[in-house]
């Protein structure tokens, strides 16, 4: 089949969501946008307030639907991506220290580089490889100073490797680490099983690339899934084991995470607000439980 779409301007594209039935009161914002943002970013946003469409028919807008409500459901993600990404950031600088003080206090400076730490060789090498492309393009003081003054081991040590890496690649380090006791002991201090952080890393990578490419999130079927923590009874309880797939839980164990790594934030407090900032998400569609608010996590932060 050919594709045949011709593009629309901005004013046909106006025109278009106009027909469907979407009211638009201020035609030079909604010109801003589409221009700003474009029609098929917004189009992602629109979407929940679409009817059926007949067949081979255009799909047409609920009554009272209007280009404002579907900027104010935009900006809720965006903030919402905004939160997240804060969380990430300091629950991965966290990671990256933790996995490298326990290699470097256990093997030594270099000894995260020793093949016979890590399970499977084929992905040790892959690691490997994709590790010293990173420090060969890395422009960092420390690590041109290490090149600069060392030539043996030709690598910097493990805690100048932990600046560099990126949380995907840091969680198939982890991952990949042969001997249980190595990822439980980094686990240790978040309180959590060493498979839950493991899966952890990789969903959070997950989120993270969709948060970096500003990708609808809100209501966005989650396919890299986490495991579901037994312990601790707090983050057990905050979780919601009946919408996997949905990112109530993934700001769950981030707030659980923000506890441990940044005691005293409002990280959970600025989500309740978020939350209660647009009617028009529908917490359904989060996977957010009816009584989230009364779980012990959610209610001290909102005390």
């Amino acid at each position: 089949m050919k594709f045949a779409k011709p593009p629309l301007s901005v004013a046909d594209q106006i025109a278009r969501i106009e027909g469907r039935g979407m009211a638009v009161a201020d035609h030079a914002l909604a010109t801003r946008s589409l221009y700003h943002i474009s029609y098929y970013r917004l189009r992602a946003y629109w979407l929940p307030f679409e009817v059926d469409a007949p067949a081979d028919g255009e799909h047409k807008f609920k009554d009272g639907v209007c280009f404002d409500d579907v900027l104010e459901l935009y900006v809720f993600d965006r903030r919402l991506r905004l939160l997240i990404m804060d969380a990430i950031e300091r629950i991965e600088v966290s990671l990256r220290g933790g996995w490298a003080h326990h290699l470097a206090m256990k093997y030594g400076a270099h000894g995260y580089l020793d093949p016979t730490l890590y399970y499977r060789a084929d992905r040790y090498a892959q690691s490997f490889t994709r590790l010293i492309e990173e420090i060969q393009k890395s422009k960092d003081t420390f690590i041109l100073h290490y090149k600069n003054k060392y030539d043996d081991p030709e690598h910097p040590p493990v805690w100048m490797t932990a600046e560099v890496i990126s949380l995907g690649q840091l969680s198939m380090w982890l991952s990949n680490l042969k001997h249980r006791s190595d990822r439980q002991a980094i686990a240790k201090p978040y309180g959590i099983d060493e498979k839950i952080l493991v899966s952890l890393a990789h969903h959070l990578t997950y989120i993270r690339n969709i948060c970096a490419h500003h990708g609808r999130l809100w209501n966005k079927q989650i396919t890299v899934k986490m495991k579901m923590p037994s312990y601790p009874a707090s983050l057990k309880l905050a979780m919601n084991s009946a919408a996997p797939g949905r990112i109530y839980n993934t700001l769950a164990v981030l707030g659980y995470l923000m506890g441990i790594v940044a005691p005293g934030n409002h990280w959970r407090q600025q989500v309740v607000e978020l939350m209660h900032s647009c009617a028009l998400a529908d917490p359904a569609a989060m996977g957010v439980p009816s009584n989230w608010e009364e779980r012990p996590a959610w209610k001290a932060a909102c005390d």
